[in-house]
Order: structure tokens, then sequence, then C-alpha cells
């Protein structure tokens, strides 16, 4: 298994401006999710930024780093830009690590990584857990991703999928023993080729209506497998509250 870890730097961000540089322990927080990624079996961990101060942010720990267009719309436009730049393509194995997710599992980066090398019929591997709390389930802050049989995502969604019918027929109070539904990580591997053909792809109306990237995919009859994990990651920085609890975890 051989595959590199390309990690997408926005230097703006809406609701934390400037986080994939916020300081984690006197280091910027897109090297730290670098470092943590290094620690997966990858050949190369890549950082694709937007902005030259983080690209020197990256030099200055020694973090290997390409520089992008800053127009991109997508992550995954930035993504197959840099794929461009390091010669990557066809069947070679990509893993996206967001750059906000400074406590991500090596072995969740491999098991993503190792998925895709033992499924030809997709074009991507992303991963999974169980949810174990009614309030989770009916967060649309958390993605919901619902498989067949072989393990392939047949729908992403911010909805509460699959609906347990005769449970919820008064309310969404609890959840199954059985069969709890699964909660989506965002955590990408590709094949660079598709990567790279990705962005030519249209947008479609179920993408726009959830703002779920990952659509597109299924919507153009790609198929993506899912590692579903034992455990849950570590918690992304989307806020300030979130940057203060990582900050805690990291004491």
């Amino acid at each position: 298994m051989s595959f590199t870890v390309l990690v997408p730097a926005r230097l703006q961000s809406s609701r934390l401006p400037r986080k994939i540089l916020a300081d984690l322990g006197g280091v910027p927080m897109v090297v730290r999710v670098a470092q943590q990624a290094a620690r997966s079996h990858a050949k190369r961990v890549v950082v694709a930024a937007d902005d030259g101060e983080i690209v020197r942010a990256c030099q200055a720990h020694q973090i290997d780093c390409v520089l992008t267009r800053a127009d991109h719309a997508t992550g995954s436009d930035r993504l197959a830009e840099a794929c461009t730049l390091l010669g990557l393509d066809g069947d070679d194995a990509v893993v996206n690590v967001q750059g906000d997710e400074p406590l991500i599992d090596p072995l969740l980066i491999d098991a993503c990584a190792a998925l895709l090398s033992t499924r030809p019929d997709c074009v991507m591997s992303t991963a999974a857990h169980a949810i174990d709390s009614a309030s989770e389930m009916a967060n649309p802050n958390v993605v919901k991703v619902v498989l067949d049989g072989a393990g392939r995502a047949l729908y992403f969604s911010r909805a509460p999928i699959p609906w347990w019918r005769d449970g919820y027929a008064n309310g969404l109070t609890q959840l199954p023993m059985n069969n709890w539904p699964l909660r989506h990580i965002g955590l990408y591997g590709y094949r660079a080729g598709f990567l790279r053909r990705f962005p030519s792809l249209p947008p479609c109306p179920l993408e726009t209506i959830e703002s779920l990237e990952q659509l597109r995919v299924l919507w153009h009859g790609e198929r993506i497998a899912v590692h579903v994990s034992a455990s849950r990651p570590g918690p992304g920085v989307d806020t300030p509250e979130d940057l203060a609890r990582v900050r805690q975890l990291l004491v």
C-alpha cells in the first residue's frame, strides 16, 4: 500500500478566521495536522496551501508544501491542482486529511488508504462510525451515511437516516439497539486520476441542497467505499470553542 496524504489549507475561514495557522502548543495547526498524518504509513505528506504565509509556516517546520491558486471553490479543486503539481495521476492513491483535524488518528488514515487499495469498484474511500445518541442523530451538523451490502455509500445526508419508522413515531428519543446509524467522518481516499477529473463534473442538485460535495460523486454514478471505525475520531476545529477544547487536549 503506497499513498500520499494531501492537506488542503485555506488561510481565510468564516467561523474562525486564519484558523489554519492557529497556535497549538507553539505550532501552527496545519503543521500539527501534517505531523500527525506523518505518523501514518503515507510515503509523503504535502500541504496544499492557498497563501504564501501558510507555505512559510510549513517550511519553518520542514513540512512539504505546494502553493495552489487562491480562487478554488472547494478543497477538492485545490487537491486536484496539487495532484497536477506533484505529478500524481491514474491509480496513485491520495488521502485527503482536512487541515483542521489536528487529532486525526494515523491508523484511520491507513485504514482509508488500505480500503481503497482493495476496492477496484470504487474511485473513493471514506470513513464512518456508529452514532450512539438521539441528539447526535437529529443534529444537522452531523452528517449521516447509509451503506449497501458491499459497504459502499448509498447516500449522505444531514437528515436522520435511516429513518426508524416505528421507533421515531412519537419523536426522536432513542436509537435502535441493532444497526445503529453511521456518522460520516470527513476523511477521503481518492484515486488520483479521479481526483483530477472531479472538478470537471458538474455540481448536482443533491449536493447543493445538502451542501455535501461527496454527493456529486454518487450523482455521477461513481462509488465510494466506507470504512466503519470502532471509535470516533478526535474533535476537529471549526469554532473558537473547538480550538479551546483541542488546546486543552494537547496540554
